[in-house]
C-alpha cells in the first residue's frame, strides 16, 4: 500500500482521500496544541510556505493520546492553529495513532518507517513522517527533530533524491 491509498478525515467532517496529494512529498505529523513541542507548528508552516510551490504539504493530525495534551475539538483545534501560528497547511480530524484504535494511515507509516531499535509505537507529539511524491514513507523522524532540520531531506525528495 501507497499513504495515497488511504482515507482521512477533515476536521470538517468530511472524507478526504490522499489520492488528492498525489505527486507531492509530504510530511505527515501527529500534532498537539498543549505540548512542549507546540511551537514547531511554526517550522511546519515555514516549511510548507516554503517548499508548497514545488510540490509541498505538510499534513497535520491531532491526537490527544499523549499526556492529553489535545484536548480541544476539531473546530477549537483549527482556531488554536490559526490564531497562534497561522497555519497554511491542512490540520485533519484528531487520531489515534497508537493502540488498538489506530488509524490505518498511522499503522501503515509505523510498519514503514519504524522508530528506534525498530520499534513502531509513536512515542509522543509531533513523530513525523516524509513521504516521496510516489506515496512510499521515505523517513521518521522523533518528536525533537525540528522542521527545520528536515529541509534538506524535503529539498531531497523533492528532487527524487531520497
Amino acid at each position: 500500500m501507497l499513504v495515497h491509498d488511504f482515507f482521512v478525515t477533515a476536521s470538517d467532517g468530511t472524507e478526504v482521500s490522499l489520492k488528492e496529494y498525489e505527486d507531492k512529498v509530504l510530511l505527515i505529523v501527529n500534532t498537539a496544541s498543549k505540548c512542549g513541542f507546540t511551537p514547531q507548528y511554526k517550522g511546519l508552516r515555514d516549511l510548507h510556505e516554503r517548499f508548497k510551490d514545488r510540490g509541498f504539504a505538510v499534513l497535520s493530525f491531532p491526537c490527544n493520546q499523549f499526556g492529553h495534551q489535545e484536548p480541544g475539538s476539531d473546530a477549537e483545534i483549527q482556531s488554536f492553529c490559526q490564531l497562534n501560528y497561522d497555519v497554511t497547511f491542512p490540520v485533519f480530524s484528531k487520531v489515534e495513532v497508537n493502540g488498538p484504535d489506530t488509524h490505518p494511515l498511522y499503522q501503515h507509516l509505523k510498519k514503514s518507517a519504524t522508530g528506534i531499535f525498530n520499534t513502531e509505537p509513536i512515542k509522543w507529539n509531533f513523530t513525523k513522517f516524509l513521504v516521496s511524491r510516489d506515496g512510499n514513507v521515505l523517513k521518521r523522524y522523533a518528536p525533537a527533530v525540528s522542521p527545520e532540520s528536515i529541509a534538506n531531506d524535503i529539498e531531497q525528495a523533492l528532487e527524487n533524491e531520497i
